[in-house]
């Protein structure tokens, strides 16, 4: 459990070049939803492995900038929340909608909604509070979700895909899993004395350890 609580991003980043290569191989079975909803998956795969791996700053800028942590290691998201989010909760729901497809696109609207969400959050809250013009995780907003919002609306509009009642389902539901199922579970599971600890190189410069 360890190694994956230390390395799931990692792995989020390997499942993305097997999934985009799968996605070519059988391109050609695919409807233009199908095909937008398992290029969603494999852009939260890119996103995540940018704000833990590539940039890798993510939790500490979460902790120090957003939350103003004197334990911006630990508390309050620390690297079991962050597991439980991401790939218990994260990787579920796009998996599903992919899997799912035109039968489910109220999940699809969901996990659309919660790339929106991330759009909002690394480009503006996330600069605005920390006074930068990058955070980890904003390259991938804006190369692949926002092209992922925008073609999803515009399919789901053009073929005629959403009903009344996939909208009165599916964008509740992506604001409470972008309220309850992220930002509240931080603070929901925060423990100043976890051993669920973020590596040195997560955190922001100024919180390194040397």
């Amino acid at each position: 459990m360890n190694f994956l609580r230390n390395h799931w991003y990692d792995i989020a980043g390997v499942f993305g070049f097997i999934t985009l290569g799968l996605v070519f191989i059988f391109l050609h079975a695919l409807s233009h939803y199908q095909l937008l909803m398992w290029l969603s998956l494999i852009s939260l795969f890119f996103h995540q492995f940018e704000e833990y791996r590539v940039a890798g700053t993510f939790p500490g800028m979460i902790n120090r900038v957003m939350f103003h942590s004197d334990l911006p290691d630990r508390y309050p998201l620390n690297s079991n929340t962050s597991l439980i989010i991401n790939v218990f909760i994260g990787w579920a729901i796009y998996l599903l909608a992919a899997i799912g497809g035109e039968r489910y696109i109220w999940l699809g609207m969901a996990s659309i909604l919660i790339s929106l969400g991330n759009i909002i959050a690394h480009t503006f809250i996330f600069n605005i509070k920390g006074r930068t013009l990058y955070n980890a995780g904003l390259a991938t907003c804006l190369l692949f979700f926002v092209p992922c919002v925008y073609f999803f609306f515009k399919i789901i509009h053009n073929d005629g895909l959403a009903t009344t009642s996939n909208y009165l389902i599916g964008i509740p539901l992506g604001i409470i899993i972008n309220i309850f199922g992220v930002f509240k579970l931080i603070t929901w599971l925060a423990d100043k004395n976890t051993k669920f600890t973020f590596k040195n190189r997560q955190l922001l410069a100024c919180d390194r350890k040397s």
